[in-house]
């Protein structure tokens, strides 16, 4: 691609919680994990059905295709295998960035004045398309400098990027933005490249609760149950998480647990193992991984052995999401449940809120606001709830939450 300047400095990130969801994955850099009418689809054009990995030779020429389904505006990022990013759409060589419904665009298109030529390194690049149905303003992320035609990107790296623009669509209605990614190697064949180099933490396997069963000896689908049964549910929230992305493969077949169903999968990278959770009566399902259902595990094996949900959560009722950095400088992750919530931090841990705490907390604007994260779980104080957080606590007093700044 074209080599712009990629600034060292990285982005300050800062936010509240997420109004619109985002999750971070190691395949797809950023998804809406919500199921959205809008869609885009993004290819190189060595492969026009944008799924396969093409090989590129330094110096090759690359044109980008995008098609909408919606009228929307589209953004184009390009990473690298050391994790340079170009923002190559919007440009200060096209008059805009909206894309009407069902027409093909091809950047750079006939007659432009400017090319894209593969620079390198040897390895794995992406292509992110970002379809929104807003205009979204990246001036934390890139900037134009005087007449230059491509904008200047101030972060480095997939995961930045993904983080960064987690705050952009931060204010988007949960359905206005949608992204796809294509994938090209640089270099030579597959096996032989550097790739890209993503740093992820050791996530230990979950405690299993009591629901097992012998690993089926050919592949099962989502919300498969033994009896050859589908359980459309979790088929649909598979589907609508990009399951293979964030869930990976089934390693189990969906079986009774409690009053519902339990699939486990086996994860993808820092997402850690997964399981799809589907409450009786609900026509929903979620998913639940890594160290939120490691301590969700834990806490059911707590109380009766793994056979049920843990009594303070429940089944879980939403996605998990991803915080990105508050005024403390902390990220994490955030787990919704029928009677509760779990806040994970790397920094201090995964913990539990409920009730009048948790309706106080999140009121304030949970981790974004001025308490941050939690830092332990919820407990009793003179037979009273409380919690403690990064900057502040939050104390039932004769039946009234009271909130203390540090």
């Amino acid at each position: 691609m074209n080599k712009l300047l990629s600034l060292t400095a990285l982005l300050t990130l800062t936010g509240a919680a997420l109004a619109s969801p985002a999750k971070i994955t190691a395949q797809s850099i950023i998804v809406n994990p919500v199921e959205t009418k809008l869609n885009v689809d993004v290819w190189v054009n060595k492969d026009a059905s944008g799924k396969q990995n093409p090989v590129y030779a330094k110096g090759e020429n690359v044109s980008v295709g995008i098609k909408t389904n919606q009228d929307a505006y589209v953004y184009l990022f390009n990473v690298n295998a050391n994790g340079e990013i170009d923002l190559f759409f919007p440009n200060n060589y096209e008059e805009s960035n909206f894309v009407k419904a069902g027409v093909t665009r091809v950047f750079p298109g006939d007659g432009q004045k400017y090319t894209f030529t593969v620079g390198g390194p040897n390895g794995q690049d992406k292509v992110l398309a970002l379809a929104s149905t807003k205009q979204l303003t990246l001036d934390d992320i890139a900037t134009f400098a005087g007449q230059q035609g491509f904008a200047q990107v101030k972060v480095k790296g997939q995961e930045n990027l993904a983080k960064a623009l987690s705050i952009i669509v931060n204010p988007l209605p949960a359905d206005g933005w949608v992204t796809d990614v294509a994938q090209f190697r640089v270099g030579r064949a597959q096996g032989g490249a550097t790739g890209t180099v993503t740093n992820t933490p050791n996530t230990p396997a979950p405690t299993q609760p009591a629901p097992t069963q012998p690993a089926p000896n050919t592949a099962i689908q989502p919300g498969q149950k033994q009896d050859g049964s589908l359980d459309q549910a979790m088929a649909d929230a598979y589907a609508r998480l990009k399951g293979g992305e964030s869930l990976g493969n089934a390693t189990t077949y969906a079986v009774p647990w409690a009053d519902g169903w339990w699939q486990k999968f086996n994860g993808v990278a820092a997402y850690g193992d997964g399981v799809l959770l589907h409450a009786n009566g609900s026509s929903r399902s979620y998913a639940v991984h890594g160290a939120i259902l490691k301590r969700y595990l834990a806490l059911a094996n707590a109380e009766s052995n793994g056979t049920r949900p843990p009594a303070r959560l429940g089944w879980a009722a939403g996605d998990e999401k991803i915080i990105p950095g508050n005024s403390f400088g902390t990220n994490g992750l955030y787990g919704f449940f029928q009677s509760g919530a779990l806040y994970s931090t790397e920094k201090y841990g995964t913990f539990w809120l409920q009730g009048a705490v948790l309706k106080t907390y999140q009121g304030l604007g949970g981790s974004g606001s001025f308490l941050g994260f939690p830092t332990r779980d919820q407990y009793q104080l003179s037979g009273a709830w409380a919690a403690d957080f990064e900057g502040g606590t939050i104390r039932t007093v004769n039946g009234a939450t009271k909130v203390y700044r540090k």
